[in-house]
């Protein structure tokens, strides 16, 4: 059942403000400037080569995501000035290079709450994951059956399902203290697509399942244990065609899941995309949000066009792929 069906509950979002724009030539400008602050970043470095991350027992929640730095930031929302051209859209982006030690995080808007539509699935499988865990139990043959719909094909039925069966909004909330997302908060009784939800908490999930640390580690009492990371990565790793865009505009290989939904009181679609992508060598997280998109095909346009400026002003790899081509299949990403 597409996205677009279950939106009459969306209550009207706040008029955004009007963003100045820039030449496009400041988008070239933003690569030379963080360059030097990723010099220590490796290029051919593995996930088990990386300094293992605190776990949330041994750190606050914020720090799950990496500290912000101030020179990729300033280089990303220059690079995105030339992407965000309608004053009616919402944009916000935030990308984690996983290869890089620091653990630095390129971030426009992090901070700003949007409606999650679909990309909350990711989050209420996390969340039933998590609840068989603290029961000792596997998922059954029927949350398994859900769970794969409601990721592989954004089923919302599948998502009603497994929604009641975490408990709601309240049970979601539970979840994410324990997975340390601290700006993300349910939907109001069966409306999970009405979630709340950050740029960087959305990092902060998908660190949650896509981990620094060795597949061999042992995980902690409040995350997800490494057969529950897989199964979540799996799924992500293999979306229904004509649902696989957003973060994979970038790179051939990728862990996805979109969210998008046409809002009745103004008419405006709300699109979202998170994930995982490897270019060149390195695996990124990214997480883009919007919304006041005049159509479904505009706002993945946008969404496209920021994965690309992101990436290219974070690590400058982003400038392999022209502007308009997508890699659309995974490789790999399990």
């Amino acid at each position: 059942m597409p996205d677009g069906q279950r939106n009459a509950a969306y209550e009207e979002l706040r008029r955004p403000r009007c963003v100045a724009l820039r030449p496009h030539a400041l988008a070239a400008c933003a690569t030379a400037a963080v360059m030097a602050s990723l010099a220590a970043c490796s290029s051919t470095g593995t996930l088990d080569e990386v300094q293992t991350s605190p776990t949330p027992s041994q750190a606050p929640a914020a720090a799950l995501a990496g500290q912000p730095s101030e020179n990729l930031g300033a280089a990303l929302a220059r690079a995105l000035e030339p992407v965000l051209r309608d004053d009616e859209t919402r944009l916000a982006v935030v990308v984690r290079d996983l290869n890089c030690a620091d653990r630095k995080i390129a971030s426009y808007q992090g901070d700003a709450s949007f409606n999650t539509a679909s990309i909350s699935k990711v989050n209420i499988l996390a969340a039933l994951l998590l609840q068989a865990q603290d029961e000792g139990r596997e998922l059954t043959a029927e949350e398994r059956q859900a769970a794969e719909a409601m990721i592989k094909t954004s089923d919302n039925d599948a998502a009603n399902l497994l929604w009641r069966a975490i408990g709601k909004g309240e049970g979601l909330d539970a979840a994410n203290e324990q997975l340390g997302l601290s700006s993300t908060h349910g939907g109001p009784g069966v409306h999970w697509g009405l979630t709340q939800t950050t740029a960087k908490d959305q990092i902060r999930l998908l660190e949650s399942v896509f981990p620094y640390a060795s597949a061999n580690s042992v995980r902690t009492r409040e995350g997800l244990n490494p057969e529950s990371q897989a199964y979540i990565r799996e799924l992500m790793g293999d979306i229904a065609e004509g649902q696989d865009w957003g973060v994979s505009a970038v790179s051939s290989q990728w862990s996805l899941k979109n969210g998008w939904v046409q809002r009745t009181t103004t008419g405006l679609w709300v699109i979202n995309s998170i994930g995982l992508v490897t270019v060149d060598g390195h695996r990124y997280l990214v997480s883009v949000l919007s919304s006041g998109n005049a159509s479904k095909q505009g706002g993945i346009s946008l969404i496209e066009r920021a994965v690309r400026a992101a990436i290219d002003a974070t690590s400058g790899h982003g400038r392999h792929r022209p502007t308009g081509t997508s890699a659309r299949r995974p490789v790999g990403l399990r």
